[in-house]
């Protein structure tokens, strides 16, 4: 099952996020399939980067995002 998730990067207490389609099965910071985009919630207010067009061809396909990434998308008005 193919999921849209967080891959985190950054230093100790500098979170930096790829949204990404992954295989549920693999590591959190593993192999993925595709970045979609990126989430920063450092800066005020959080800075998030989606393509829209990668994001709908996936869940078309069935992918399935998490919670925080669904959360995400909402905001910027990609699902509903």
């Amino acid at each position: 099952m193919v999921k849209l998730r967080l891959q985190r990067f950054g230093a100790n207490k500098k979170p930096f996020y790829r949204i990404v389609a992954a295989d549920s099965r693999s590591p959190r910071d593993g192999k993925f399939l595709e970045i979609v985009g990126t989430y920063n919630p450092i800066t005020n207010p959080a800075t998030v980067s989606v393509d829209a067009e990668k994001v709908n061809k996936w869940l078309a396909n069935g992918a399935q995002p998490t919670v925080t990434v669904k959360n995400i998308l909402k905001a910027q008005n990609i699902v509903k």
